[in-house]
């Protein structure tokens, strides 16, 4: 079984705003290795993958929580976009 305070952290939907905030920093630490060190990526090239998960999050969230089912549809077809975005940006590229 899982910890109390991870059930609890789960079903508050809190859990899930973590990981949106800890994909928002990593999203940042990546664009300062590149900017520092060109290391990895350019932020133009990741964006679209990082609005897309932290989305799908939302939307996961949303359900955790019992939002309304608009409000899960929004978070997913916000994560549709930011994805066939990335992907078309990306084609375009080559």
């Amino acid at each position: 079984m899982l910890p109390d305070i991870l059930v609890a952290a789960i079903n508050s939907g809190r859990l899930f705003e973590w990981i949106v905030l800890l994909v928002i920093l990593e999203g940042l630490l990546l664009h300062w290795l590149w900017r520092r060190h060109a290391i990895g990526l350019p932020w133009h090239h990741i964006i679209g993958s990082f609005i897309s998960g932290a989305c799908l999050m939302l939307a996961v969230r949303a359900a955790v929580i019992d939002a309304p089912s608009g409000e899960i549809a929004l978070w997913l077809a916000l994560s549709l976009i930011a994805h066939l975005t990335d992907l078309g940006l990306r084609f375009r590229r080559r």
